[in-house]
């Protein structure tokens, strides 16, 4: 059943910016579907480049720099050290992750354009473009927001709304405002180059319209037909930055590649660097028609990966073009859209801090649960069910009771099967068909399905047990038994190979537990479905281990609670501070009277569910305030508390009870109200607040 063309494979994840750490909407959107393809061929027998890197360059990562006060260099490497160790710690099987910093990517990506430059692929205009004055800056696309003149969004970006989807120019956006200083920007003369992008408009209507209308997601496809229905147009390759990638041809002073025109080419000179290390030719991986060739990207970046550099790829004439670009949709996280700037993630580097040795979870949750087709929800109570309820309860508890039993009643040895009744020749007949289930929603790109098939299979294995009861037949038919739990072997067996590419690390436990790795037991794909036997008669397996372990209540709660301190702190950022009020004389000030009391009593009044009525003695005298602080505080523990009083406000009836003062309060970073207290206890009731 393996595939025999084509047999190489160069799989590309989209290149992280190196501005913040990774999280789990990168991981659900590109790089964890890509790692489960990549192992998945690999298990098949392909020959594999799996291909990434960061991308360092970019107005974001010196304008990042400059608020923390350090240098670009400072940023890119802390991030991209960050980044690479966090893919490696969580068991992303890359065979090269590089960086765009990396002399050979500048070096590739320089003659990749002055190939074009010397074909006369691009248009060379002095163009009007948005100029920050206050920053002393042109603006790149994403460092303009406005109102898109399409459909009227107030916040599309100077590239793209990505409310209607519709591609843009910096200069078309209505009411155009900086993200760098806030100001409004004005046009300034500057010259650039162009990748005339309408001359490949036949091109790709060839290639996306009638060729890949059938195969790719509907998603991409729409998202490409819409930008090839509106007519391409020539999009600038350079841009005026000191960081980057210099313009390598004359006149080019003072500019660099436009990052998106440097950034794919990563993939290329990331693949040369491997190749270099591994003693490899890099050319097929990128100049093989027979290789087959896939973006795994988020759905941000398909106009760049379907649009713009296929046809750079064209205008070069040397490069193969993808088969597919499978991108996914966004992950939220508890109902919120992820936001780097507002911390409201989840990062992988403290994910692994708080979870060790359990990598697996994640992956499979945000499989079980990726974004394929629409935006979804990332929550951790649904982290906690998944764990729970499906890798605990029902592949962790097959495989403990199959190697439990197997060193309870043989010692550790695989049985010998004696007579197959008809449900174990069906049983061992559905094990060998899930290879192919397997294989068909993969090779779609449905890798939700793919995840919920594999726990089918471990489905089977608890059915099949519970159904055969070996702990009754062991005191009954010793023959049965042993046929029941060789049966039961051969499905665990199945799910250690077939769980590679979706549960890495658990796969890996498994085979040791089953003692395979170096045993000559062969653990591939297509062993699964075509051969008789997985484990054989007489193998000794290890001691049983659990596979994992349950997620706690309290482990989910401080997780909660982590983010629930994020969204109050962003409240408070993003919280107006009141207007100044009309201006007073200092007379008008003088006519307040404030003095310090302390509460000698408190009670809740009935039938309201704010109000306390205090006892305050004001040093003047003992009275009644009414106050509006009942779900803020109990009346036991604000007896004995100082507090500053307005004595002079005319009293209110508030529900009958006069209100003689006034407490004065303010609320906190948290947003919890809190009294505005006198700094010294030893100041006496009564004395003023001047």
């Amino acid at each position: 059943m393996s595939q025999v063309s084509p047999s190489r494979y160069t799989i590309t994840a989209a290149l992280p910016y190196t501005n913040g750490p990774i999280h789990i909407g990168h991981l659900a959107g590109v790089y964890v579907p890509a790692d489960i393809y990549a192992r998945y061929q690999r298990l098949l027998g392909q020959d594999v480049a799996f291909i990434c890197g960061s991308d360092e360059h970019g107005f974001a990562i010196p304008m990042k720099a400059k608020k923390e006060g350090v240098s670009p260099q400072d940023i890119i490497d802390k991030y991209h050290g960050i980044i690479k160790q966090s893919f490696q710690d969580f068991g992303i099987s890359f065979d090269n992750y590089s960086r765009t910093s990396a002399k050979i990517h500048h070096e590739t990506a320089s003659e990749f354009f002055k190939k074009l430059y010397g074909q006369d692929d691009f248009i060379e205009e002095v163009t009007e473009q948005l100029y920050d004055a206050e920053a002393d800056q042109f603006l790149a696309d994403r460092f303009v927001t406005g109102t898109c003149p399409n459909c009227g969004f107030e916040a599309a970006y100077g590239d793209q709304c990505e409310n209607c989807g519709s591609s843009l120019n910096a200069t078309d956006l209505i009411n155009p405002k900086s993200t760098i200083s806030g100001a409004v920007p004005t046009l300034k003369s500057t010259k650039h180059w162009f990748l005339p992008l309408d001359r490949y408009e036949d091109f790709l209507k060839e290639w996306i319209i009638k060729g890949h209308a059938k195969d790719w997601k509907p998603n991409v496809y729409g998202q490409c037909k819409s930008w090839i229905d509106e007519g391409l147009k020539p999009r600038a390759v350079t841009r005026d930055l000191d960081w980057g990638i210099p313009v390598p041809v004359e006149g080019g002073e003072g500019k660099v590649l436009y990052v998106w025109f440097d950034a794919p080419i990563g993939y290329i000179s990331s693949t040369k660097e491997w190749a270099k290390r591994e003693g490899k030719e890099w050319e097929p991986y990128w100049k093989d028609e027979s290789t087959k060739m896939l973006h795994f990207i988020g759905k941000d970046n398909i106009v760049f990966h379907c649009i713009i550099f296929p046809s750079m790829l064209k205008a070069h004439g040397d490069f193969i073009l993808p088969k597919n670009v499978p991108a996914n949709e966004f992950l939220n996280l508890e109902g919120n859209k992820l936001s780097t700037s507002k911390n409201w993630a989840v990062w992988l580097h403290e994910y692994l801090l708080d979870f060790p040795d359990m990598q697996d979870v994640l992956r499979y949750t945000l499989t079980a649960n990726a974004p394929e087709t629409k935006d979804n929800d990332f929550t951790w109570k649904d982290f906690q069910a998944r764990n729970n309820n499906e890798l605990v309860a029902i592949f962790g508890n097959f495989i403990n009771r199959v190697t439990v039993l197997t060193h309870k009643y043989y010692d550790g040895q695989v049985p010998s099967a004696r007579d197959f009744s008809e449900i174990d020749l069906k049983t061992l007949e559905a094990m060998r068909a899930f290879p192919q289930t397997l294989t068909n929603s993969l090779e779609r790109y449905r890798f939700r399905e793919a995840s919920q098939e594999l726990l089918n299979l471990a489905r089977l294995g608890n059915k099949y047990l519970a159904d055969e009861e070996p702990w009754k037949t062991i005191k009954t038919d010793e023959n049965r038994t042993k046929t029941v739990m060789y049966v039961a072997l051969q499905i665990a067996t199945a799910l250690a190979v077939l769980s590679e590419p979706f549960l890495p690390s658990t796969s890996d436990k498994l085979k040791l537990i089953l003692a395979v790795t170096s045993s000559g037991v062969e653990m591939s794909w297509d062993n699964v479905s075509e051969k008789e036997i997985l484990i054989p008669s007489g193998h000794k397996i290890n001691k049983s281990e659990l596979l994992f372990r349950k997620v706690e209540d309290k482990e989910i709660d401080a997780q909660l609670a982590k983010l629930e301190a994020t969204k109050k702190a962003n409240e408070q950022m993003n919280k107006e501070v009141a207007p100044q009020k009309d201006t007073i004389t200092f007379d008008d000030f003088s006519k307040l009277d404030m003095r310090v009391g302390t509460i000698v009593e408190a009670e809740k009044m009935a039938k309201a569910k704010k109000l306390l009525v205090l006892k305050v003695d004001t040093g003047l005298d003992t009275r009644t305030i009414v106050s509006g602080i009942a779900e803020s505080f109990s009346p036991e523990e604000i007896v004995g508390k100082k507090v500053t009083v307005l004595v002079n406000l005319a009293p209110r009836a508030l529900r009958g009870v006069d209100s003689e003062g006034m407490i004065l309060m303010t609320e906190n970073a948290e947003g919890k109200l809190v009294f505005v207290n006198p700094d010294e206890d030893n100041i006496a009731n009564g004395e003023g607040i001047n």
